[in-house]
């Protein structure tokens, strides 16, 4: 089925991440099954448009959302201009394909109040838990840093002569993020608690578990979630959603947009735009409070 090949490509000359990789194999392999188990198609050249739109309407029944849906069939997109492209199949089945409607969802970001008693609460930790999860947090608001960029940062990716940290970000392109004092403190305290633990000092993760491991997903998550959900009555309380207070406070500020989008690691400044309505709306409320020919 030339999966392989495809996913080698993915890793070799796109420079992909095993994350991504995974989630381009399983979306493959699903569809695949689907089709043998449905259609007893084995190949791809046998694939039509028809299976690929049968196989829509099931992950939509099964509960998907649009978002997910069309991210599955990016896979398939992809997979099938490889085939072209490499001699596989002579006519890709998804040329024509037009995405899922997607609602637009503004996401609201934390308010300073919320940001401040969080991370006040956390300040004066003492206790080496306390510390990293006070780093978890102050790393994502301070550099709007991925939720896997955090998960895979180096004690070597942190320099406090230039001030900076480097971030490995999607298909391994690095950047450069500048650190404020504050955060610089953060990661000494944190440093300091780690190594009166009894951890190696040579350790190469920055970020550990109370058990000395390196941190995953789902610790990073319910850390934020923990913090959060208790001075916020936001639905989502994610990662994600302090990476995109990290952009909507500092666009608030007056940061230049192109600035915000090399911070975040956004290959396109489209990427970066969906966080201007947040702003915008910030301007809106001093627009309305300081026009003076608006009524009150």
């Amino acid at each position: 089925m030339q999966i392989k090949s495809f996913v080698d490509y993915l890793e070799l000359e796109k420079n992909y991440s095993k994350h991504t990789l995974l989630a381009y194999t399983n979306d493959l392999e699903v569809f695949f099954k689907f089709l043998e188990a449905e259609f007893g198609v084995e190949s791809a050249n046998e694939v039509e448009y028809t299976y690929v739109r049968s196989w829509i309407v099931t992950l939509s029944d099964s509960g998907l959302t649009h978002r997910s849906i069309n991210r599955k069939i990016a896979s398939l997109k992809a997979f099938f201009k490889f085939l072209q492209r490499t001699g596989g199949v002579e006519v890709n089945p998804l040329a024509k394909h037009k995405s899922l409607k997607i609602k637009k969802e503004i996401q609201v970001p934390f308010s300073n109040k919320e940001i401040d008693s969080v991370i006040n609460n956390l300040a004066n930790a003492q206790e080496f838990s306390e510390s990293r999860d006070f780093l978890i947090v102050s790393l994502f608001y301070a550099t709007g840093i991925r939720r896997s960029e955090l998960i895979d940062l180096k004690t070597s990716d942190v320099d406090f002569n230039s001030h900076t940290i480097k971030v490995l970000g999607k298909r391994n392109k690095e950047r450069i993020i500048p650190m404020i004092s504050w955060l610089e403190d953060g990661i000494k305290r944190y440093q300091e608690l780690l190594l009166n633990k009894g951890f190696d000092k040579n350790e190469e993760n920055l970020l550990l578990t109370d058990k000395g491991a390196k941190l995953y997903e789902t610790f990073v998550y319910r850390t934020i979630n923990r913090y959060f959900s208790k001075v916020s009555r936001k639905i989502k309380t994610s990662p994600h959603v302090l990476r995109h207070t990290f952009a909507t406070h500092l666009l608030n500020n007056g940061a230049d947009l192109n600035a915000v989008k090399e911070l975040l690691g956004h290959a396109s400044l489209a990427a970066t735009q969906v966080y201007t309505h947040t702003s915008m709306a910030e301007l809106g409320r001093v627009y309305q409070k300081a026009h003076p020919r608006n009524s009150k």
